[in-house]
Parts: C-alpha cells; sequence; structure tokens
C-alpha cells in the first residue's frame, strides 16, 4: 500500500535562503526547457524536442552554470524536466480529446513550489542523522533541515518532495510497502448523502452540519484582498508592503485550507470506525459548479434573459466550501489501509425516489428539506431519503460485485 505524509520543515535562515535559491533555479530550469520546446516547434521544420532529448542536455548545464544549476541534484532537475513533459503530454491529450488544450505556460518564481527528489538517497536523505533524537532531511545544496514529525513513518521512502506553502517549508514522503491496519469489523453499513445546508447526512438520519470555513472568514478576506486590489497587478518589483499584503491573502487562504483538510479527515475517520461499508454518491462537482449558459433576448439582440446566475453563484460557492470533490477521496483512502469497502453509487434520482413505494417523481421533492411521495404520501427528511438510497443502491452494487 503507498501512503504520503507531510511533515513541516524548520530551517535556519540560510536554510531558508537556500531553500529558495532552489526552487529559483528549478523555476529558471522549468521555464528553459519550456522556450526550447515552443523554438523548436516554432522553427520551420516543426521540431519535436521531448524529456530525452532536455535530460540529455543537463550535464552541459550544471557545468556551464555551476554557482546555480550545478548546486543542485541531478536527480530533482530530471524530476522537474519530467514534470514538463507530463504538462505537455496532458495538453496533447486534450487536443485530441476535443477539450480546451491549456498550453503549458511559464512559471512565475512565486508560482513555483516544488521541487521532488525521485529516489530517496539519491540528491536527499531521510532522516539523515539517525543517531538524534531529532529528525532531520538532508537536502543536496542546502544541509540538514530539522522536520517537526509528528507521527511516525511506515513503508519504504521511495520519493522525497520539498514544497513551500507562504513562509512555510514542507516534506512530502511518498512511501511504498506500508502495512495495513484493519480495524475490527462492526457490521455496519451507512449512506452519505452531501448537502450545503448540512455537509453530510447518513441512512440513520444524523446531519454533519456544515463548517462553512470560507463564509466564516468572508469579510477578514475581502478586507485583505481590497487592500492587495489598490497596488499595480502587473510590476517587475514589488514594494515591501506590496509583498507584505499579498502574503495575507495567502496565509487566509490556507488557514481556511488547512482547517477545512482538518474537519474531512475527522469526518471521515469517523464513519471508517463505525462502519463496515460507507456508500457515497458519484458526484461530478466541476459539472455541478458549472456557470449557467447566458440565455439570449430574441426580441432584442445583444440583450440577454436572466438566467439565475446570481443565485446558481452562491450555490456554487457553498458546494466549493464545502470541498465534496476533496473530501470523498479520503474515506477511500483510509478504508483502504482499515480493511473498510466504500462504494460510489449513481447519484441521479436518489433524492426523488422515495424509499417505501419506489416511486421517482420531481414533484416528491418538495422542498430542499422535505420529501412527500405523491403515490404513497411517505414524507421524511430530503437527505435522509437520500442517503437511504444511496445505502440501497450500493447493496444492489456489491450483489453485482459478488
Amino acid at each position: 500500500m503507498i501512503r504520503a505524509y507531510t511533515f513541516l520543515l524548520r530551517p535556519t535562515a540560510r536554510q531558508a535562503i537556500a531553500l529558495g535559491e532552489m526552487l529559483r533555479d528549478h523555476c529558471s530550469l522549468y521555464n528553459g526547457a519550456l522556450q526550447e520546446r515552443r523554438d523548436a516547434y516554432r522553427h520551420t521544420s516543426k521540431t519535436s524536442i521531448r524529456y530525452g532529448d532536455q535530460s540529455a542536455q543537463l550535464k552541459e548545464i550544471r557545468a556551464f552554470d555551476p554557482e546555480r544549476q550545478g548546486r543542485w541534484s541531478f536527480s530533482s532537475q530530471q524530476a522537474t524536466l519530467r514534470r514538463l513533459d507530463k504538462a505537455f503530454q496532458a495538453f496533447f491529450r486534450r487536443v485530441k480529446a476535443g477539450l480546451t488544450p491549456g498550453y503549458p505556460r511559464f512559471k512565475g518564481v512565486g508560482h513555483f513550489d516544488t521541487v521532488t527528489f525521485p529516489k530517496d538517497g539519491d540528491g536527499c536523505r531521510w532522516d539523515s542523522t539517525p543517531h538524534d533524537t531529532i529528525t532531520r532531511v538532508r537536502l543536496q545544496g542546502v544541509g540538514h533541515i530539522r522536520v517537526h514529525q509528528h507521527r511516525p513513518v511506515k513503508g519504504r521512502v521511495k520519493t522525497i518532495s520539498v514544497k513551500r506553502e507562504g513562509r512555510r517549508w514542507y516534506v512530502v514522503l511518498s512511501c511504498d510497502d506500508v502495512p495495513a491496519e484493519p480495524l475490527p469489523p462492526t457490521g455496519a453499513a451507512v449512506g452519505i448523502d452531501m448537502g450545503v445546508t448540512h455537509f453530510l447526512t447518513t441512512s440513520d438520519g444524523e446531519h454533519n452540519a456544515a463548517p462553512r470555513l470560507f463564509a466564516a472568514m468572508a469579510e477578514e478576506l475581502a478586507e485583505a484582498q481590497r487592500h492587495l486590489a489598490t497596488f499595480p497587478k502587473r510590476t517587475r518589483q514589488r514594494t515591501k508592503r506590496h509583498r507584505a499584503a499579498a502574503r495575507k491573502v495567502a496565509k487566509l487562504h490556507a488557514r481556511i485550507r488547512r482547517q477545512r483538510a482538518d474537519f474531512h479527515h475527522k469526518t471521515a475517520l469517523t464513519l471508517v470506525r463505525d462502519h463496515d461499508v460507507i456508500a457515497h454518491e458519484r458526484l461530478n462537482t466541476a459539472g455541478l459548479t458549472k456557470r449557467p449558459a447566458p440565455k439570449a433576448d430574441p426580441e432584442q439582440p445583444g440583450s440577454f434573459l436572466p438566467n439565475g446566475a446570481a443565485a446558481k453563484a452562491g450555490l456554487n460557492r457553498s458546494i466549493l466550501d464545502a470541498g465534496w470533490a476533496q473530501f470523498l477521496t479520503i474515506p477511500a483512502n483510509k478504508a483502504e489501509s482499515a480493511g473498510r469497502v466504500v462504494v460510489a453509487v449513481d447519484a441521479r434520482n436518489t433524492s426523488r425516489t422515495c424509499p417505501s413505494c419506489g416511486h421517482v417523481a420531481k414533484e416528491n421533492r418538495v422542498t430542499q428539506a422535505k420529501f412527500a411521495c405523491t403515490a404513497c404520501a411517505f414524507a421524511a427528511n430530503a437527505d435522509h431519503v437520500g442517503a437511504t438510497n444511496v445505502l440501497n443502491r450500493a447493496g444492489l452494487v456489491l450483489c453485482d460485485v459478488a
């Protein structure tokens, strides 16, 4: 089993400067490789350059620039070139599929935040001072950096990544052969229905309140964003006050992101501990939060009819604040280690189907919170009905698999 561990780094002042220089030089390598591909394709020969061609040039680049590119791990630079190659592969795949391509862009120094070391021991070393009680990670060109290791690492460390978030630095370990930790069986199964009023409702009738983290900090975030908007968007050199304003906005977003992830993990852990089978809807969050298409007014060319965009924007904001897509991946990951089963079922008509008689009708959903069957007069909470139908469909899926 593969598992990732994220730990906070506590670099010294000199190490923090060196980490920033490492990101800067990898960003320069990424942008230079992207420019080479663009220039080659614009040439009359329409030459295509691939990862192997650019990786073969690394030895010459390091010898030409020993003070910058020559300082860092050869393998980490290969990983950066491989990252660019994956971006081009994804671009060509979207072109063939007829989707919006999204040509790979140049990275600004402030937007290139991760460097990956493909193998422990090659340019990096996890737990580089095993004789010491303090855990450290050694990075080529930086040194031994202290790690705030808040839990033990299990399995074999495969790759090590260094990530910057604001002024914080993290190390991310990807470990293989992590042993499973199965939990004792409970004999219970549950279906969950995701919502906006309630974050989720279980088939047992329990409601889990939505934290509304973004809404709680909306006023403070809006004030910070208004202050940031007073500075020019495009400038060659940001002032000290400009940089401080940008850090304030980033800090608030990072706090919301961490609080949301903490809530998701705690909620998923409770579900996994208490149930052997967890069923949820297969949701397309990107489609659910899509902006409604404009409606042209046939009587007045150039004008548009009301399309409910304002109301849809509020709903989209609530869905994204709840973080459905992120949450639904977490129970599956935890269940793999705990020996539980997570089933995703078709979400169509789960809130319009009567769990008593099976009648399906749009009219069954009286309001956002009330369900009343027009055939048998069965009445219940709409979210509870949805969770019950999700659990029933999961039973059919498990029977088909068996």
